[in-house]
């Protein structure tokens, strides 16, 4: 479902007449991104028998087309990114936050995929990293990487992105707090759903 996201991307970068070095550290944190949710993550998930309704898929499918078009053709055809770029402020903070944001996105995923064993099946609940303080640090740790993004290409299309990335996940990351409460009654009172000490 989010294939489509580099692909297309990677199309408008390829048709583009003046790419730089900028324009190309761009698009290696897109890619980076991207092809971590698209041909690593999904090998490494347990997929549900329960199956997505084919609504969900689609809307998931047009709305990657529609981001991809929008994050690519700024980078590729109406920014005025210099090559210098790479060495401003708003570049490099904006590489950090987007790392970290990385970060806490795998780590977290990585102990959600290790809860259980290769027989065990049922819920537990995740312990460690941040998951001591919130329910949801994969969420947060995504969001971060989209902060970082609209930090360090310090364009509307970046700032929508976050936005609408903060629209998604924020309302999802309450959901999942209140169903871990619902299912597990020895769940910690003291975690969050999404930001520690706060939300």
């Amino acid at each position: 479902m989010e294939s489509p996201a580099i692909f297309l991307v990677l199309i408008l970068f390829i048709f583009s007449t003046n790419s730089n070095v900028a324009q190309l550290a761009l698009l290696s944190f897109w890619c980076l991104h991207y092809f971590h949710r698209s041909f690593i993550w999904p090998f490494r998930a347990r997929i549900s028998n329960k199956g997505m309704p084919i609504s969900i898929a689609l809307f998931a499918i047009i709305f990657n087309l529609i981001n991809g078009s929008i994050q690519g053709l700024w980078i590729f055809s109406f920014s005025n990114y210099s090559a210098r770029w790479i060495t401003s402020p708003e570049f490099l903070i904006g590489s950090i936050v987007f790392i970290l944001g990385m970060f806490i996105n795998i780590r977290s995923d990585n102990i959600l995929l290790n809860l259980r064993g290769e027989e065990e099946s049922g819920y537990k609940i995740p312990k460690g990293f941040l998951f001591n303080k919130i329910s949801c640090p994969n969420y947060l740790g995504e969001i971060i990487e989209w902060l970082g993004w609209a930090i360090m290409t310090w364009s509307f299309a970046g700032l929508v992105f976050f936005f609408w990335t903060m629209a998604n996940l924020i309302p999802r990351a309450y959901s999942n707090h209140k169903w871990y409460k619902k299912q597990f009654p020895d769940y910690p009172a003291e975690r969050k759903a999404i930001v520690p000490y706060l939300l």
